[in-house]
């Protein structure tokens, strides 16, 4: 069954060439008992490996089943190997950190048998090399007779055709070794037994046949067999092995180690755990920034402005370019950068009446700025006087027109308290102020008096209502309670001259008693509730956005409205007015219906989307020019803040990340150390058909597991960690429970342990792959 033909094998060494085997032409009968005799360096267990297929031949040409092996890829002898070769070593080559029926067990498991017919087949085998008894012991727990038996065993459990032992008894005394001939002589009967001895008594008595060996040739062969022709009927079955029995081969491996695998994967876990502690910390501050941020912005409105900026990245990038110097002595006139991203919002009645059609259930408070005058008098100690809702003083125009202008972009400093759209849902002054004195608005002719937290109201907020105050004077609360006032429509409060000019009527009496005019009340007096971060409304007079719109409605059709609606000179001073100039005053007169800015209150932090998300539907499919571009200044303050703890985040995980990649080279050489100390191993495993590749999986296997129990070792120890950490912090800065692990997190930080673990032990794992069979066999 087996043939070869005129086997050559050289090895060189510098200049000197020896000949294992030089010109070896033998047969082999299917069923016989071979030895072969000869003194060392004969070339006798080359020509055993070379049939075992450990070692290639350089020429000639070695036949089975009349299937020639010249064309043999490493595939093939892997698989000639598990499926038609046995090998009973003079060591034995257990595996020492598996138990006996695994070492059985183990050629079965490339050939794919299944778990309960691998099972049954090695407790056969075991039970038929006389070691029923101790089938479930460890290697270590046997005698050297005991420990042969069980390579025996091993190699029969496959039932392969042929059986190689290589010196079976050298290790072994007299006894015993008589028992392990007996054994193999017994085998003979089934299978073609090769066995190198140098014991020429042994082989006499126990072999059918002798072949004598002497300078990698056959001096003498006792019965002598010449192999017919015959067609291939060989059948080759490629062996593989699962990374189940990997990770099976390389834990046990592992389990025999468990100090140096503990120190390995704590040392490993450093990294882990300064990255999870990072990750921890920054998670929690973040979720404390995000915390604050919807408790401190919750309430700051979606601001949308006639004029508005236009915060185009692209923009922002052209003024943070650098500077070109030129040399030329010549000037560029160019548009300013503030310039081009003034945007003007086309707000028409359409878009208010969509802004007004936003879902209570996302915003039940809306409110607007709106430039028309209230034309107020109220008699004071008898005496008619005209009086503002305003916290400007009269010689500072100027910054109140400024501070009036910010408090439309921003929302923060308004005058005019929200309308509620649904009167079931949320109030705007019920949820963020308090209530100190008389009652909250109820019909749109009532006012409001708002103070800071300290109870304090712009001195001029009193003055302009016609108070005689000095700066901290205290009136109580009554004093100014129900304090009432005239609303006077334009008509009444505008006489036109016979030039065709307008001026405000100075008989105050007449005006003050007009039967149409309405009165207005201070009926209430308001403080931002502890619970708010910001005074939405600024501390003085605040009325509602239905007493705005209704003065508007009355005043459109006012002879000063068309008049002013007729000339493009004002006509109360007969200034020239341009178009802008023109429009605001007319709105100041009442004319226009559209607010000037409009914001917005989401009912809580979480709404806020999807309210942006109905306001970017407006501008889906339109042009930049007719887009309506708002204002979101929390959002820009929790990006602004988020930007901030992730580039931190990034800095300290980079730091933290250098001991990983630190850890990566360790575990290469941790691997680099368990492939030489596995090196006959990885020798045992290819005698039995393992490839490369599952040799390298049995390493990657290896890595695999000391990157996971690192990975969850840091991961524990970063949990634990957070508890004095959270202590530490509570202690300096009363925030509670700011280091906050991650699931998600935890669990990418063991994936990535992992995997680097995998990548520094994959190189070591491929040099163990490409070990040399027969020279891992003979290592100590």
């Amino acid at each position: 069954m087996l043939e070869l033909k005129d086997i050559k094998k050289y090895y060189k060494v510098g200049e000197t060439t020896t000949k294992a085997l030089d010109g070896v032409s033998v047969a082999f009968r299917k069923q016989e008992f071979v030895a072969i005799l000869g003194p060392s360096g004969s070339g006798k267990t080359t020509m055993l490996n070379v049939i075992g297929g450990l070692d290639n031949y350089d020429s000639g040409d070695m036949v089975i089943n009349g299937k020639s092996t010249k064309t043999f890829k490493d595939s093939d002898w892997d698989a000639y190997r598990n499926n038609s070769i046995g090998f009973v070593f003079q060591s034995y080559n257990l595996i020492s950190h598996l138990g006996i029926i695994d070492n059985v067990e183990l050629g079965m498991t490339l050939s794919g048998v299944s778990k309960e017919e691998k099972k049954q087949r090695a407790e056969e085998a075991l039970t038929r090399v006389g070691l029923k008894e101790h089938m479930h012991k460890k290697p270590n727990q046997l005698s050297g007779g005991q420990m042969q038996r069980v390579a025996i065993a091993r190699a029969l459990a496959n039932d392969p055709d042929i059986l190689l032992c290589d010196e079976p008894t050298g290790a072994l005394d007299s006894e015993t070794s008589v028992q392990i001939m007996k054994l193999i002589q017994e085998l003979s009967q089934e299978k073609l037994v090769i066995m190198v001895t140098h014991n020429p008594q042994l082989a006499k008595e126990y072999a059918d046949r002798i072949i004598e060996f002497s300078d990698g040739q056959i001096r003498h062969d006792s019965h002598p067999h010449k192999e017919r022709s015959k067609p291939d009927m060989f059948n080759l079955k490629h062996t593989k092995m699962k990374f189940s029995t990997a990770l099976h081969l390389s834990f046990n491996n592992i389990r025999t180690k468990k100090g140096r695998t503990f120190l390995t994967a704590f040392a490993s876990s450093i990294g882990i755990i300064g990255i999870a502690v990072v990750l921890s910390l920054s998670n929690g501050f973040q979720k404390q920034i995000d915390a604050t941020q919807s408790e401190a912005l919750a309430k700051f409105p979606i601001t949308i402005t006639k004029v508005t900026t236009d915060n185009d990245p692209e923009g922002l990038a052209s003024t943070t370019a650098k500077a070109t110097f030129p040399s030329e002595k010549t000037l560029t006139a160019k548009t300013s950068d503030a310039d081009k991203a003034q945007h003007t919002n086309q707000l028409d009645e359409k878009y208010v009446a969509y802004i007004n059609d936003i879902d209570p259930e996302l915003s039940n408070n809306i409110g607007y700025t709106r430039l028309v005058n209230l034309n107020l008098m109220r008699e004071v100690d008898g005496k008619v006087q005209q009086v503002t809702l305003s916290n400007n003083a009269p010689e500072n125009s100027e910054t109140g027109s400024m501070m009036s202008m910010m408090s439309s972009m921003t929302g923060v400093g308004v005058s005019s308290f929200p309308k509620q759209l649904e009167k079931d849902g949320t109030n705007f002054l019920k949820d963020n102020y308090k209530l100190l004195a008389g009652s909250y608005p109820e019909a749109e002719t009532d006012l409001v008096l708002v103070v800071d937290k300290s109870n304090n109201i712009n001195i001029n907020a009193l003055k302009n209502l016609g108070f005689d105050v000095a700066d901290g004077d205290k009136l109580a609360f009554d004093d100014v309670l129900g304090t009432k006032m005239k609303l006077i429509a334009n008509d009444a409060y505008y006489t036109k001259l016979p030039t065709g000019n307008f001026i405000p009527n100075q008989d105050l009496a007449a005006v003050y008693d007009n039967k149409d005019n309405r009165e207005l009340t201070i009926a209430g007096i308001l403080r931002a509730k502890s619970s708010s971060n910001m005074d939405l409304l600024a501390p003085g007079v605040a009325y509602s956005d239905s007493l705005a719109q209704s003065v508007i409605a009355e005043n459109q059709q006012s002879a000063i409205v068309k008049a002013q609606q007729a000339s493009n000179v004002n006509v109360m001073s007969n200034e020239a007015l341009d178009e802008a100039t023109k429009s605001n005053f007319l709105d100041y007169l009442g004319a226009s219906e559209v607010p000037y800015s409009m914001m917005i209150y989401p009912n809580n932090f979480k709404d806020k989307e999807k309210v942006l998300d109905y306001l970017d539907k407006w501008n889906a499919g339109k042009p930049k020019k007719e887009q309506i571009i708002y204002s979101d200044l929390a959002g820009t303050m929790t990006q602004l803040t988020g930007g901030v703890m992730d580039a931190i985040t990034y800095v300290l995980v980079a730091f933290a990340g250098i001991s990983l990649f630190t850890s990566m080279i360790m575990i290469a050489i941790i691997t680099y150390t368990s492939v030489i100390e596995r090196t006959k191993e990885i020798g045992v495993l290819k005698a039995l058909g393992a490839r490369k590749k599952d040799i390298t999986r049995v390493f990657d296997a290896e890595t695999a597991i000391l990157g996971v129990f690192p990975g969850l070792l840091g991961i524990g120890i970063a949990y634990l960690l957070t508890f004095p950490i959270n202590a530490v912090i509570y202690r300096l800065t009363e925030l509670k429970n700011v280091a906050q692990l991650d699931l998600g997190h935890a669990l990418i930080l063991v994936v990535v342990s992992t995997v680097l673990t995998i990548l520094g032990g994959h190189i070591p794992a491929r040099m163990a792959a490409k070990k040399d069979a027969a020279i891992a066999l003979r290592a100590d």
